[in-house]
């Protein structure tokens, strides 16, 4: 049995994680999932949070050799609360998630890929410290592959990404030496698969995975996923 940590992505919240945490348990891991600070139905305004509130809220939950798995946006909260404490962590999967690099913050990271699908549904709120996702163009970006009504069940849930914690970079220390793995969605529109192949090419190719779906496997296909995720528990 492996003990699981799941973190959400950017405007979304444990709520996402719904079909997956039941197929975990079922395989008989344990398995939790957290609002990130202003996400789901955490109440944090979010105007204030940082990056460093989103892991110190990752390592109020984590226990002693936790898998911790962060989706898109995720990758950075999860490798910063590694970075302060990387002895509670048994490894980093970075699922379709963008994985710091040395002095660089997501948002610069974003601008390295050779497309940017996302920057059309972004909607910066005024003063800049707050966007949203377009909600006439989020369903084509990340639920294009999902059951019928995922993005009715998503969309009114979806809540202000905070813009602090994407222009903030990490200094990488400790978490390069964890064990790591990162799973390629391999037909994302919101992070560019050709994209996630380069930042996949820093793992050791027997922690490289692919999974043929979208930006939101845990809808796609949550039995899937966590078949995948125990067959890494067990490796």
């Amino acid at each position: 049995m492996a003990r699981f940590l799941l973190v959400h992505g950017a405007a979304h919240g444990a709520w996402c994680w719904r079909d997956v945490l039941p197929a975990l348990r079922a395989l008989g891991h344990e398995a939790k999932a957290i609002d990130l600070p202003s996400h789901g139905s955490d109440p944090t305004p979010p105007e204030t949070v940082t990056l460093d509130d989103y892991a110190q809220a990752i390592l109020a939950a984590l226990e002693p050799h936790t898998i911790l798995v962060g989706h898109s946006m995720g990758g950075y909260p999860i490798t910063r609360a590694a970075e302060i404490d990387a002895a509670r962590v048994a490894r980093l999967v970075y699922l379709c998630a963008y994985t710091p690099w040395p002095d660089m913050s997501l948002a610069r990271m974003r601008f390295e890929a050779p497309s940017q699908p996302l920057l059309p549904a972004i909607r910066l709120a005024e003063g800049e410290k707050t966007f949203t996702f377009d909600p006439a163009l989020s369903p084509g970006i990340f639920y294009h592959d999902c059951p019928e009504g995922t993005a009715d069940y998503a969309l009114p849930r979806l809540s202000p990404q905070p813009v602090a914690p994407n222009g903030t970079a990490i200094a990488l220390e400790h978490s390069p030496a964890l064990p790591r793995s990162y799973i390629l969605c391999e037909e994302d529109r919101a992070i560019p698969p050709e994209f996630q192949q380069t930042m996949a090419e820093r793992f050791a190719p027997g922690d490289r995975h692919r999974l043929p779906c979208g930006h939101s496997p845990f809808f796609a296909m949550p039995d899937r996923l966590a078949a995948l995720l125990d067959a890494i528990a067990r490796a």
